[in-house]
């Protein structure tokens, strides 16, 4: 099970990243289910830690516009296993999508310090 907390009415969950440098970098998410992708990281961010570049792709953002996108990959820890996952290099805060959240459950209290919760189906 994986934990983080609500704030300003955000479900938060940190997420670590292990480089290949052999260092771990621990970054908070805001969890978005109408995100359908695994994560995004402004491109700043994605730069910082070195991420591999993996493709460009065509995004539909919400406001119905569509961008092209740099989508590099990561090596994350999730639900304690080192997995692989895609970064899209855009947006300013870090978002969590439901591809990560699939074979999973979600759980969060609305409340100003609740509890998040994923957990394995």
């Amino acid at each position: 099970m994986m934990t983080g907390r609500v704030s300003s009415l955000h479900a938060l969950l940190p997420v670590t990243f292990q480089l290949d440098s052999g260092t771990q970098i621990s970054i908070e998410f805001v969890i978005d289910t109408g995100f359908t992708g695994d994560l995004t990281l402004p491109l700043s961010a994605v730069q910082h830690l070195g991420l591999p570049f993996f493709e460009s792709i065509y995004a539909n953002l919400a406001t119905d516009d569509e961008v092209y996108l740099p989508v590099h990959t990561a090596t994350i820890l999730w639900n304690g296993n080192a997995i692989e996952a895609r970064v899209l290099g855009t947006g300013r805060r870090p978002l969590l999508g439901t591809g990560l959240l699939q074979g999973y459950q979600l759980l969060a209290q609305f409340a100003e310090a609740g509890l998040v919760t994923i957990d394995s189906l």
